[in-house]
């Protein structure tokens, strides 16, 4: 089964994942190149699960590398990434799991689901 892989677009049309990995093209390239691999890995299912992603709750997962995407499923073997952020730690920050998590509830909002 494949999965589609959708990025998070604001009320206003901005879309902060997309913003991110461009970033990360001119300040680490190398980071860059992981999170498009990642992020395509993410259509094929047996990537969904460590050491690749890891579930953080309440319906969010994470992309893990150096840098890291948070997404969340959606019907339909759809996938909506909404935040992500440079993270070296192990824990993710709770404002950016708290970012994510508005993100997701405003995508499902909006997107009746």
């Amino acid at each position: 089964m494949k999965f589609r892989v959708e990025l998070y677009e604001t009320r206003t049309g901005g879309c902060p994942v997309r913003n991110f990995p461009d970033k990360l093209k001119a300040s680490d390239p190398d980071d860059f190149v992981a999170v498009v691999a990642g992020l395509a890995k993410l259509r094929t299912r047996k990537y969904h699960r460590e050491p690749l992603c890891k579930a953080l709750g309440n319906g969010l997962f994470e992309l893990r590398h150096n840098t890291r995407v948070l997404w969340f499923f959606v019907k339909n073997s759809r996938i909506v990434a909404v935040h992500g952020i440079r993270s070296k730690g192990r824990a993710i920050p709770a404002r950016d799991i708290g970012t994510a998590t508005d993100r997701m509830r405003d995508w499902r909002k909006r997107n009746k689901q």
